[in-house]
Order: structure tokens, then C-alpha cells, then sequence
């Protein structure tokens, strides 16, 4: 069954993603946070501009699941992963705590017609149910 994902990105990574040379998302934190565990190969997910619009969609090609992470392990994903994942050298530091985490190749990347939704709270990634979530996207030709 195919879930969908709401990813909030900021400008850059969505840019870098839109041009081709970001192919991997990464979510790295410090708990289980909504979207790990949860996002599988064929999965949609929504690219929303942060503090902006839905922008874009792509679907999840791969998927790579990581806990207990260290330091160490961390440097170890940046060394390995960063040419795809296009991240500075302050946001691996300030991954660096973190000790869940996930990777997401993206395939089928299409820019979209900006749609604004209403979604107010913090959350960086949000897989949309049948419920409440999934309303942030109904009416809005995007489902």
C-alpha cells in the first residue's frame, strides 16, 4: 500500500533537489521521529517549501533506516552519502547528536503548480494518513 509524505525542506535542499543534484533526503534526530519506520519504496511524498508552498513530488526509490547512532557514525553517513545528500558542514554538525535516523533516494521528481496548504505546526516531515494530515491535501489537486 502506498503512503503518502509531507517533507518540509528549506530552500536550498529544495532547489538542489528540483536541479538534479540532491538525489537523497536525510532526516537525522535525536528520537524517533514521524516519518522513520514509516516510509517505504513507492511512497509519494509532498516537497513543501519551508514557510511556503507544496512545490514539488517525488517518490521514494530507496530508503535506508539507521538507530543508535554516534558521533562517529554520523561522519561515517556524511563520508559516504553527502555527495548525494548536498549537506554544509553546519548541518552535519548539527546532526551530530542525533541517533535515529533515515535516508530517502528520490526518483521521479516532478515540480509542481505551487499549492499553499494550512499546516501550522513545527513538524519537518509528516506521513499523512486518512485522517487529519490527509486533509491538508484534499481539494487541492494534489492526491
Amino acid at each position: 500500500m502506498k503512503n503518502y509524505h509531507l517533507a518540509i525542506l528549506k530552500a536550498p535542499y529544495l532547489e538542489a533537489i528540483l536541479s538534479g543534484r540532491k538525489r537523497v533526503e536525510s532526516r537525522f534526530t535525536r528520537s524517533r521521529r514521524m516519518g522513520y519506520g514509516r516510509i517505504q519504496v513507492g511512497d509519494k511524498i509532498f516537497l513543501k517549501l519551508s514557510c511556503g508552498p507544496v512545490c514539488a513530488t517525488a517518490e521514494a526509490a530507496a530508503v535506508k533506516t539507521f538507530e543508535n547512532l554516534t558521533p562517529e557514525d554520523i561522519l561515517r553517513l556524511k563520508k559516504e552519502y553527502n555527495h548525494l545528500i548536498c549537506g554544509s558542514d553546519q548541518y552535519w554538525q548539527s546532526k551530530a547528536d542525533s541517533r535515529f535516523g533515515f535516508l530517502v533516494w528520490l526518483d521521479k521528481i516532478e515540480a509542481i503548480e505551487p499549492v499553499r496548504i494550512r499546516k501550522t505546526d513545527m513538524r519537518a516531515w509528516v506521513v499523512l494518513s486518512e485522517g487529519e494530515d490527509f486533509g491538508l491535501l484534499e481539494g487541492r489537486g494534489l492526491k
